[in-house]
C-alpha cells in the first residue's frame, strides 16, 4: 500500500496519525483541500501518514492486512509508540475495521463522515435502543454494515474501550442519519458537527476541530 509521510510542526515525534482517504480520493487531494496545512497548523507533536487505501483493498478484503504490513508495522519499527487512525467516509470504515482487529495497536480514532453501512441497519440499531443494546441479525443483506456496528459496540456503554473514538460529520451529510444513531452513545465532547454535506466544505473544519479536541501531544507540551 503506497503512503506519503508529512512531518509534524515541532520536530521528532513518537505519535503517528494514519489518515485513510474516502472512496475515489487521491492522496494529493488531501493536500490540495488543506488537510496537511491544517494538520501542521494544529501544533501537534505528531507526524501524519496518508495511506493510499483505495477501494480495491476493501473489495478483496485486504485493507487491514495491507495497513498492518505496509504502514503500521513499519511505523512501529521506525519508533512510533502511539498510533491514531483517521478516516474520511470509506476511510472511516477502514479505520474502524483495523482498530477492531488490532485494538492493542491503536490509541484513538478520528472518524469523519464514516460509512457505516446501509440506512436500514442503522435504523435497526436505533429501534433496539442504540448500539449498546443492539444484537446483529442472523441474516442480512448489509454484511459490511453489521460488521461496522459490531465493531462500534467496543466503544459504547459502561464497558467501553479506553481508546477514544471521535465522530465528526456534516449536519446535511447524506450519511448523517446513520451518524445520529451512533452520536448519543458517545461522550458529547467526542461528537463534532459542522454545516454542510458529504464534501470538503464540511470535512475541512471537522478535521481541524478533531485535531484540536483529541488528546494528542502538542508542541507546547512540556518535555523533560
Amino acid at each position: 500500500m503506497p503512503a506519503l509521510t508529512d512531518s509534524g510542526a515541532c520536530g521528532p515525534a513518537d505519535t503517528l496519525i494514519v489518515l485513510l482517504p474516502g472512496r475515489g480520493m487521491l492522496l494529493d487531494e488531501l493536500s490540495s483541500e488543506g488537510f496537511i496545512d491544517r494538520f501542521r497548523a494544529a501544533g501537534l507533536r505528531a507526524d501524519l501518514v496518508r495511506a493510499d487505501a483505495h477501494m480495491g483493498y476493501y473489495k478483496d478484503r485486504s485493507v487491514v492486512d495491507r495497513l498492518q504490513a505496509d504502514v503500521i508495522g513499519p511505523a512501529r519499527s521506525q519508533g512510533y509508540r502511539h498510533i491514531w487512525l483517521a478516516g474520511i467516509s470509506l476511510g472511516g470504515l477502514g479505520a474502524l475495521l483495523y482498530a477492531d482487529e488490532h485494538p492493542e495497536e491503536i490509541d484513538g480514532l478520528l472518524l469523519i463522515a464514516p460509512y457505516l453501512g446501509e440506512p436500514q441497519t442503522a435504523a435497526d440499531v436505533a429501534a433496539q435502543g442504540g448500539p449498546e443494546r443492539w444484537r446483529p441479525p442472523a441474516q442480512t443483506d448489509d454484511a459490511i454494515g453489521v460488521r461496522a456496528w459490531t465493531c462500534l459496540q467496543r466503544y459504547v456503554g459502561p464497558r467501553a474501550a479506553h481508546t477514544p473514538l471521535y465522530l465528526a460529520f456534516g449536519v446535511d451529510d447524506r450519511l448523517a442519519p446513520t451518524h445520529r444513531v451512533l452520536a448519543p452513545a458517545l461522550p458529547p465532547q467526542r461528537v463534532l458537527t459542522a454545516p454542510g454535506g458529504h464534501d470538503w466544505p464540511a470535512w475541512r473544519p471537522l478535521w481541524k476541530r478533531s485535531l484540536a479536541q483529541a488528546p494528542l501531544p502538542r508542541c507546547s507540551d512540556h518535555r523533560p
